[in-house]
């Protein structure tokens, strides 16, 4: 099965909620690892979509 490609808007709100989560301590020790290579991964994707439509604006906006 294929991997499901989330949004720019349910990415962040993603980490938000993970970094919610974390600073209401509601993150175990044994699980915080895990949320914060979640909000990584989320953070990378959401860096790149930004930089691909800021590259596809300026190709826009030079023709």
């Amino acid at each position: 099965m294929a991997k499901k490609e989330i949004g720019y808007e349910e990415a962040m709100t993603r980490v938000e909620e993970i970094l919610g989560r974390i600073q209401r301590e509601e993150v175990t020790v044994d699980r915080l690892a895990a949320e914060v290579e979640c909000a990584t991964k989320l953070i990378a994707e959401c860096k790149a979509r930004l930089l691909k439509a800021e590259e596809k604006v300026n190709e826009l906006l030079d023709e």
